[in-house]
């Protein structure tokens, strides 16, 4: 029984760890399209805040220098899709997608002079003493965790109330939702998901930081490893919800440490696919429920706007 409440404390210590850059990333996400936009750069916008983030903070010692860093880069990335996408009206998935292809592509070429080096000053692991002490969940949660898996908890919760109890997270919804009825009532539409999607591409960057700086503090060719995907996937199976995001990447999270911990007893190679398998598995179950009506996705998610066009 010991064993057993060993497994399940360490799995979910582990889980929470992994799970941070996936929910710091599907926060963006699901305000990227709760404004209407789809944002397929997700992965190539952690890349760039992974590696902007590593060489800052190696140079200067400073790992949330580096963090600062990792964050301009995803804000930066971002508006490139921002531009094309919103202001330009092209292809969003079209962007999206070469957006990551370039990330990874320039990324691979700079960093080729960093790969290996371990950081010489990563974040460290710290504890909230009082939450420390609860009994069960404060040794998994609150004891020998980083800063920024606590701060992307506060961030889901704060999220959640700014979209569903305030006035800016009504407007972010609206265009989201009917941006010619958002557009004449006085929202500037472009201006909303222009800065909707720069936000998402600050929360991809932290992501992608919190990789080079924390969990695997060195910087790695490709060290993403399709995180951006999955945080893309997370948005969706959430039904974009920042509180349900919580528990999906804590899910995902947990499956993937079990890969780890069950190997014994099964296949490393089936065990190493299960998060994905049933990350695939929840999209199909998800996209089965939009039959019903019940899938939730804003109505204008995709869909460029030009004023005076309905």
């Amino acid at each position: 029984m010991d064993v057993d409440l060993a497994l399940v404390l360490t799995t979910l210590a582990r889980a929470l760890a992994f799970s941070t850059p996936l929910l710091w990333a599907a926060l963006g996400e699901i305000v990227v399209e709760r404004a209407g936009v789809v944002n397929l750069g997700v992965e190539g916008m952690m890349i760039l805040g992974a590696l902007a983030g590593f060489v800052v903070a190696q140079s200067s010692g400073d790992p949330w220098l580096g963090l600062a860093a990792a964050t301009a880069a995803g804000v930066a990335a971002a508006a490139v899709h921002g531009l094309l996408a919103v202001v330009l009206r092209a292809n969003q998935y079209v962007s999206g997608l070469a957006l990551t292809i370039f990330g990874l592509g320039l990324t691979g070429l700079i960093g080729r002079g960093w790969v290996g080096r371990p950081l010489r000053n990563p974040m460290e692991f710290v504890d909230l003493p009082l939450l420390a002490s609860v009994p069960l969940l404060g040794p998994a949660f609150f004891q020998g965790q980083y800063v920024l898996s606590w701060l992307g908890l506060l961030a889901a919760v704060v999220l959640w109330f700014v979209l569903h109890h305030t006035r800016l997270g009504l407007v972010v919804r609206s265009v989201g939702e009917n941006p010619a009825a958002a557009d004449a009532a006085g929202v500037r539409v472009l201006w909303v998901r222009f800065l909707a999607v720069t936000f998402g591409g600050a929360m991809a960057g932290v992501a992608g930081g919190f990789l080079s700086l924390a969990y695997r503090p060195s910087w790695g060719q490709g060290m993403t490893n399709g995180l951006g995907w999955i945080a893309l996937a997370l948005a969706i199976f959430a039904l974009w919800d920042p509180l349900r995001a919580i528990f999906a990447a804590l899910l995902f999270g947990a499956l993937f440490t079990l890969s780890f911990s069950l190997q014994e007893f099964f296949a490393p190679q089936l065990l190493t696919m299960m998060p994905y398998l049933f990350t695939i598995l929840a999209l199909a179950i998800t996209a089965v429920r939009k039959g019903a009506g019940a899938f939730g996705a804003p109505e204008a998610l995709g869909e460029p706007y030009a004023r005076g066009r309905r």
